[in-house]
């Protein structure tokens, strides 16, 4: 049994890279959605028996700025904004919850549209340019948090 979340915290580069690196993730994959002014988000595929979508959350809360209105770093624009596309209820319950707990959230949760995948080039975009500026001074710094914040999901392999 699989599930689906779809998270939007900033550009897609980050959160692919940091999502991939969790126990229980099937498939990332970074597209658009969000209604008429789409955000670029992230479609992650996970086994709720190895981690629970409440976990995400918590991942997807302490690794971006859920406090900033369309902006995230230097990227500024509604596709930047943070956002939970949420497919039944009970995530629906589950991320208006873990937003009460941050003070001056700004997360928007809505219910799950259409999801566009984005293009090629922007899939795995750390491991194909780890070495770029970008990849080395925004994403890394966000990994080296999930492992000092939440080293004991990351897989063995990664």
């Amino acid at each position: 049994m699989t599930e689906t979340a779809i998270f939007g915290g900033g550009c897609f580069w980050c959160t692919e890279a940091i999502f991939k690196q969790l126990k229980g993730i099937i498939s990332v994959i970074p597209g658009y959605a969000g209604g008429t002014e789409p955000a670029e988000v992230v479609k992650i595929k996970f086994s709720p028996q190895i981690i629970s979508y409440e976990t995400l959350l918590k991942v997807f809360f302490a690794l971006h700025d859920p406090t900033t209105l369309n902006r995230q770093g230097a990227d500024t624009g509604t596709q930047y904004r943070s956002i939970i596309l949420y497919s039944n209820t009970k995530q629906k319950e589950a991320a208006e919850k873990a937003k009460k707990n941050i003070k001056g959230a700004v997360t928007e949760i809505r219910q799950s549209d259409k999801f566009f995948p984005a293009e090629m080039y922007h899939v795995n975009y750390y491991e194909n340019n780890i070495n770029y500026p970008y990849c080395q001074l925004v994403i890394s710094p966000k990994l080296t948090k999930l492992k000092n914040e939440f080293g004991k999901l990351i897989t063995d392999s990664k």
